[in-house]
C-alpha cells in the first residue's frame, strides 16, 4: 500500500496504472472513489486513503456513481472488471479479436459469462465490445488516410475490417463521407507522401522528452540481429502472428512525436505494434508530474534538470525482456549484451531486411522451450541460468506467465520469483519494463545502492518511500546521474 502523500499524487495523476492499488474517501462529500475518477481532485485535507473498498465503507463513506469502486481491478462482483476491459482493448489491438469473436476465451479466464463481460465494457469503457472495436478501427484507418500512401482497401484490413464494403459502411456511418474525400482533403491541404515499401507515422507523447538518453539505455542492451541503432533512429526485426518485418522509429521533437517507419508486410498488425511501441517508448508518461516530486529530492533534483522528460525503457517483446534480465545477473551490460546476441542467433529465425545489421527475429518463447540446458550454456551462460531461463520459455509456452501492460504488478512478481534463479530484484526490473509498473524498485540492485552512497537493500528500500508512487522514475534517474555503471 502507497503512503497517503504517494497516493494523493497517484489519485492527482489520474494514472490508470494505480487503479484498484488504493482507493480515496473524500470527508467532505461521504464518498469514496477510484483513483481514475474524473470528478474533480478534492483537496488533500479532505482525503483518506484505504488499501480496500470494504475498509472504506466501515468508515462510513460511500461508494462513487461515476468512477464505480466495486468495479475497480480485484473489487468487483465478478472481480477485476477493469482488467478485463483493459485485457479486451489489449487483444483487439493485437488481432486477437474480431467482431466479437474471442470474447469467450476472455470471459472464460475470467470465470465470466459473455453477457457478464459485454455488461463490464459497457459499464467499464461506455461502449459496447463492437463499438469499441470499431472505433478503435476507424481512429487507425483516418490516420492511415491521411499519413500514409496506402491504398483504400489495403487501409480497409490493416484496420481490422473483413472486406471493403463494411469499411466504407462503416466510414461513411462515422464520419458522413466516404474514405476517398477524407484522402483528398489531406492532399489539398499539401501533404506530401511519397510512395515506397514502406510508410510513416506519428505517436505523440507530453514534453519534455529526453529522447538521447532512452537511445543510450537502449544502445547498451541492443538484441544483435533483431535490434541496431544508425542515425539517431531505432532499427528493428518485428514479428507478430505470421507477420514479419523491419521499424525504424526516430524523434520529430518540433512535432512532440517519434516518427515510426513500418514495412507494409507489418500493415495486417499495426495496432498491436503501435501499441508496442507506445509501450517501449514510455509515451503515456507524464513528466511535468513525475518531475514535480521527484525534484523534491536534493540527490535527484540535478540529475532531473539535466534530463528533463527522462522516460523508462518499456518492453517490445515481454519475453524478450525478461530473458535480457536474467542474462544481466551478476555480470556487466556489455557482458549480458554480447550473450544476448549469441541467443538470438541460435535460435532467432532468419529475416531479409535492407540492413545487414538486422538479420535475425527475436526469438520466441516456443523455440527456447525446446532447448537443453546444454543448448544455451554453450553460449557462455552458467547452468543454472540456463535452466531458469528454459523454466521461463516454457511458463510463457505454456500460457502461465504472460506479461501484459497493466497486469497486476503483485501477482506479476510472485509468478516470476517462483520460477528457479530469479529473485525479487530481477522481477522488479521485468514488472517495471515489460508491465510498465511506475512504481517498482529493485532494492537489491547493486549499482543503484552503490550510486545511493553504498547503503543496503534495506536502507534504499527506505529512503524509496520518498519517490512514490514513480519509483521505477526515480530508478532510472539514478542509474543515469548518479555514478555508476549499471547491471541489466
Amino acid at each position: 500500500m502507497l503512503d497517503d502523500k504517494s497516493a494523493y499524487r497517484a489519485f492527482k495523476s489520474r494514472d490508470p496504472r494505480f487503479d484498484g492499488v488504493f482507493f480515496v474517501g473524500v470527508t467532505s462529500t461521504g464518498i469514496y472513489c477510484r483513483p481514475i475518477c474524473p470528478a474533480k481532485t478534492p483537496r488533500r485535507q479532505n482525503c483518506r486513503f484505504f488499501e480496500r473498498a470494504e475498509a472504506a465503507e466501515k468508515a462510513l463513506f460511500r461508494p462513487c456513481l461515476r468512477c464505480r469502486p466495486e468495479l475497480a481491478p480485484g473489487q468487483a462482483p465478478v472481480d477485476r472488471a477493469n482488467r478485463v476491459a483493459q485485457l479486451l482493448v489489449h487483444r483487439i489491438d493485437e488481432g486477437l479479436i474480431e467482431d466479437g469473436a474471442g470474447l469467450e476465451e476472455i470471459s472464460g479466464q475470467f470465470g465470466l459469462g459473455s453477457r457478464q463481460l459485454r455488461r463490464i465494457i459497457q459499464k467499464e469503457l461506455g461502449v459496447s465490445p463492437i463499438e469499441l472495436l470499431q472505433t478503435r478501427r476507424l481512429l487507425l484507418a483516418k490516420q492511415l488516410l491521411t499519413e500514409t500512401r496506402l491504398p483504400v482497401t489495403e487501409i480497409a484490413f490493416a484496420s481490422g475490417f473483413s472486406s471493403l464494403r463494411r469499411f466504407n459502411d462503416a466510414f461513411r456511418s462515422q464520419y458522413r463521407m466516404p474514405p476517398t474525400r477524407l484522402r483528398r482533403a489531406a492532399l489539398d491541404a499539401g501533404v506530401v507522401i511519397a510512395a515506397t515499401d514502406t510508410s510513416t507515422l506519428r505517436l505523440s507523447y507530453r514534453p519534455p522528452y529526453d529522447w538521447e538518453a532512452l537511445l543510450d539505455f537502449l544502445r547498451g542492451r541492443l538484441l544483435k540481429g533483431v535490434e541496431w541503432m544508425a542515425d539517431g533512429g531505432y532499427f528493428r526485426t518485428v514479428r507478430l502472428g505470421p507477420h514479419t518485418g523491419w521499424i525504424k522509429v526516430t524523434h520529430a521533437p518540433e512535432k512532440h512525436s517519434l516518427l515510426v517507419e513500418f514495412t507494409h508486410s507489418l500493415a495486417p498488425v499495426l495496432p498491436a505494434l503501435l501499441g508496442r511501441l507506445r509501450n517501449l517508448f514510455d509515451l503515456a508518461a507524464r513528466p511535468d508530474l513525475i518531475a514535480a516530486h521527484l525534484m523534491k529530492d536534493k540527490r535527484l533534483k540535478p540529475g532531473l534538470q539535466r534530463h528533463p522528460g527522462l522516460r523508462v525503457p518499456g518492453a517490445f517483446d515481454g519475453f524478450e525482456v525478461a530473458v535480457r534480465a536474467i542474462l544481466g545477473q551478476q555480470i556487466t551490460v556489455k557482458a549480458a549484451t554480447t550473450i544476448g546476441g549469441r541467443l538470438a542467433g541460435d535460435f532467432g529465425r532468419k529475416i531479409l531486411t535492407p540492413f545487414p545489421e538486422l538479420n535475425r527475429l527475436t526469438p520466441r518463447a516456443e523455440e527456447v522451450a525446446r532447448a537443453s540446458v546444454g543448448d544455451i550454456a554453450r553460449l557462455g551462460v552458467i547452468g543454472s541460468r540456463a535452466k531458469c531461463i528454459i523454466a521461463l520459455a516454457r511458463a510463457f509456452a505454456t500460457g502461465a506467465l504472460q506479461l501484459e501492460t497493466g497486469a497486476a504488478p503483485d501477482a506479476a512478481i510472485a509468478r516470476l520469483v517462483a520460477l528457479p534463479g530469479i529473485g525479487p530484484w530481477t522481477a522488479h526490473y521485468i514488472t517495471m519494463r515489460a508491465l510498465r509498473w511506475p512504481d517498482a524498485f529493485p532494492k537489491e540492485d547493486i549499482a543503484l545502492r552503490h550510486n545511493l552512497g553504498g547503503v543496503s537493500a534495506k536502507r534504499a528500500e527506505e529512503m524509496s518511500q520518498a519517490w512514490r508512487p514513480w519509483r521505477s522514475y526515480a530508478t532510472i534517474h539514478i542509474w543515469k546521474n548518479l555514478g555508476a555503471a549499471r547491471r541489466i
